[in-house]
C-alpha cells in the first residue's frame, strides 16, 4: 500500500511539472512575437547558459577550514572548485594511507559533504564513523566508500569525481596532487620533524614547510581550474598544514601567481599553539610569501 501510495504521489508531481513545462511552451507559442524561436531557445536553453556564464571560485586549502568555507559559497551563484592539500596523516585517514596506499580521503570527504546539495541521508552516512567493530572502528563510511571506489575505478582522483557524482554535489573536488606526499617541517631551533599529525603535535615555531618528495606533480584538473578562475582564495585553515601545503607545489603555486583572477586570503581569526602565536595578519600573509 505505502509502494503504491508513493509511486502514485510521484506520477502526480511529474504531471503537475509536465503540464508546467507545456503550458509555457504553449504560452510562448500563442505570442505574435517575430522572434519566436529565439523564445523557445531561450526558455530551453536559459539554466544551461546560465550556468556556463557563471564566475568560477577556486578554494585552496584543507582541513575543516576549506569545508566549512564551502558550505557557504555553495549558497551563492558561482561555479566552485575545491582543490584540497592530501598531507593528513593522522585517524582513520592515515590508517587507510598506510594499510591500502592511497591518498587520505578525510578532508576529500568533508569537502564533497559539504558541497552536497542538500543534507541528505545520504550525505550524514558518508559522515558517519563507526564507535565499534575491531578493524573499522574509528573509520568513517564516507572515507571507506572512498577506498573502495579508488579500488574499483583504479586512481584516487577519478573516484572522487565518481563519488562526487554520486551525491550530486555542487562544483568540483580535486586533490591538488596524485603523489603520496608528506609534509616536512623545520623549526626554529633548527629540529626537522616529518609528518602532519607529529608537526601538530610538537607545538614548536616553523622556520620552514616542504614536502616529501620535493617536487610532486600537480593535478592538471588543479592547474585548469586555477587558469580558469575568476577568484582564487586560501584559507582559512591551518597556516602551515592546511594553506601551505598547496603552494608548496611548485606549479600550483605559479599558476596562484600567473592567474588573472582576483586572490583573496582569509585569514584565521585565531592563532595556533605554537606554530602561530603572536601572529597577525601581517604575519600570516609574509609565512605564505616566505614559502612561494
Amino acid at each position: 500500500m505505502a509502494i503504491a501510495l508513493t509511486a502514485f504521489t510521484a506520477i502526480l508531481i511529474s504531471s503537475f511539472w509536465l503540464y508546467k513545462g507545456f503550458k509555457i511552451a504553449f504560452d510562448l507559442l500563442d505570442t505574435k512575437d517575430a522572434d519566436l524561436s529565439s523564445k523557445l531557445k531561450e526558455f530551453v536553453f536559459h539554466r544551461r547558459r546560465s550556468k556556463e556564464e557563471l564566475p568560477l571560485l577556486v578554494a585552496l586549502g584543507g582541513g575543516t577550514g576549506l569545508s566549512s568555507l564551502l558550505k557557504g559559497l555553495k549558497e551563492v551563484d558561482v561555479k566552485l572548485t575545491a582543490v584540497v592539500t592530501v598531507t593528513d596523516d593522522g585517524g582513520s585517514s592515515g590508517r587507510l594511507r598506510k594499510d591500502l596506499q592511497i591518498l587520505p580521503p578525510g578532508d576529500i570527504r568533508n569537502c564533497i559533504v559539504a558541497l552536497s546539495r542538500s543534507e541528505s541521508l545520504l550525505s550524514r552516512l558518508f559522515q558517519y564513523r563507526f564507535t565499534e567493530g575491531g578493524e573499522i572502528e574509528g573509520h568513517s563510511l564516507g572515507n571507506l566508500f572512498i577506498a573502495a571506489m579508488t579500488g574499483v575505478v583504479g586512481d584516487f582522483t577519478s573516484a572522487v569525481r565518481e563519488v562526487s557524482n554520486i551525491l550530486a554535489i555542487k562544483g568540483s573536488v580535486v586533490p591538488v596532487t596524485s603523489d603520496n606526499v608528506q609534509l616536512k617541517a623545520v623549526f626554529e631551533d633548527g629540529s626537522e620533524m616529518v609528518g602532519e599529525t607529529a608537526i601538530c603535535e610538537v607545538k614548536k615555531r616553523i622556520a620552514k614547510m616542504s614536502l616529501l618528495p620535493e617536487s610532486p606533480a600537480p593535478n592538471q584538473e588543479a592547474l585548469s581550474a586555477i587558469d580558469d578562475a575568476n577568484m582564487i582564495v586560501l584559507g582559512p585553515g591551518s597556516l602551515y598544514t592546511s594553506v601551505i601545503p598547496n603552494l608548496l607545489i611548485d606549479d600550483i603555486a605559479k599558476a596562484v601567481s600567473k592567474a588573472r583572477a582576483h586572490k583573496a586570503y582569509i585569514c584565521n581569526v585565531m592563532t595556533q599553539p605554537g606554530e602561530t602565536d603572536g601572529y597577525g595578519a601581517y604575519e600570516h600573509v609574509r609565512a605564505l610569501l616566505d614559502h612561494v
